[in-house]
């Protein structure tokens, strides 16, 4: 199966709560910190819900690709 690498590119303050703890749930606790998940309908509803602030790379064979991009870069 397929996995994701998410990073949090974009921060927290300001955000509702919902938004705050849908991130924590994925694992993700600081900026610019990436985590790796399995790629599930679940993990993949919860990163279209923040999605302005994450980078998402769909990872296959060791070698990741850009999956989403989203949140625009400084």
């Amino acid at each position: 199966m397929a996995k994701l690498k998410i990073t949090l590119v974009k921060s927290l303050i300001g955000r509702p709560e919902k938004q705050r703890v849908t991130v924590r749930t994925l694992g993700l606790t600081r900026l610019n910190r990436s985590v790796i998940q399995e790629d599930t309908p679940q993990i993949r509803g919860m990163v279209n819900k923040v999605s302005h602030l994450l980078k998402v790379e769909e990872i296959t064979d060791g070698e990741p690709q850009v999956v989403e991009k989203r949140a625009q870069e400084s």
